[in-house]
């Protein structure tokens, strides 16, 4: 492992700024597609195994949730601790001259997280309407209608309160256990959380190009 010419930097640098451009793009673009044009659970068949489902998610990747509101702000200031450190990691990956095949996978990974993060932190605060959280009730409650665009800062709720937006739902087939049915594969997720998935799965695959001498931050 060496030190990238300046002009091979560059270029890593081009490519990977392009790879996260690209998928925060895609990511928010089909979010605010989802949310002001289906009302929230409303379902769209594409294909027998593929649909569109609008859920809104409050807490991690593929609707997983814990501690209401304040578990709510804990895994947002947890997603911004771990995209600064993986900034520091990447320039510092970068500098290294580490493989390609470490640095596009993390970048896919540090999108999606980014994604995530700007719906819970900003969400609230540009859409007209949207699940929130009912402390008497101690859970989320959701809302009628299609939601639209506000002004910055008159949407909904506030900052840090928004949620995430999920859409895509791969139901393969159902089956029965103990006499109540269930789908395969149930979870509801977005393009953010794909991309960390496939980041993910790819430095698992390429672990020993990626990471040639053992893993290292």
């Amino acid at each position: 492992m060496g030190r990238y010419s300046e002009d091979v930097f560059i270029s890593f640098m081009k490519k990977i700024s392009l790879l996260i451009i690209l998928i925060l793009l895609l990511d928010q673009i089909v979010k605010i597609y989802i949310k002001t044009h289906f009302p929230l659970h409303n379902s769209l068949e594409i294909l027998p195994f593929f649909k569109l489902t609008f859920v809104e998610n409050p807490g991690m990747a593929y609707g997983l949730q814990f501690g209401g509101l304040l578990g709510k702000y804990a895994l947002i200031l947890l997603r911004l601790v771990v995209i600064i450190v993986m900034v520091f990691t990447m320039k510092k990956w970068l500098k290294q001259g580490v493989s390609m095949y470490r640095l596009l996978p993390f970048a896919m990974i540090f999108a999606g997280a980014l994604g995530n993060l700007i719906d819970g932190m900003f969400y609230g605060m540009i859409f007209s309407s949207g699940t929130v959280y009912n402390p008497e009730l101690q859970d989320w409650i959701g809302y009628s209608g299609i939601s639209q665009i506000t002004p910055f800062g008159k949407g909904y709720s506030e900052f840090m309160k928004g949620c995430v937006v999920d859409m895509f739902h791969f139901p393969l087939f159902t089956y029965e256990w103990n006499g109540e049915k269930h789908e395969f594969f149930s979870y509801i997720f977005n393009v953010a959380d794909s991309a960390i998935t496939v980041g993910g799965i790819l430095l698992f695959l390429f672990r020993k190009k990626a990471f040639p001498n053992g893993f290292e931050l």
